[in-house]
């Protein structure tokens, strides 16, 4: 996948935190970065189909009475 560049502006502290804890993990900051914004994607990607999950455990008899076990493509 091509990279693009991204430019952020951060207070000196925030960077050396990030210049840190790059080192420590054997990585760039551009790599420690890139990890820390997958895995906050991921974690949110998580979270909303966990809640969908929810919703739909919720309203379940909602659904089966509206759309039913025997509509067309069910069986």
């Amino acid at each position: 996948m091509a990279k693009t560049q991204l430019n952020v502006r951060v207070d000196e502290h925030t960077a050396r935190a990030a210049r840190e804890r790059a080192t420590a993990r054997g990585m760039s900051v551009n790599r420690y970065i890139e990890e820390l914004v997958k895995q906050d994607v991921g974690r949110q990607g998580h979270t909303f189909v966990e809640a969908a999950a929810d919703f739909m455990k919720q309203y379940e008899s909602v659904f089966a009475e509206e759309f039913g076990a025997d509509r067309e493509g069910r069986r």
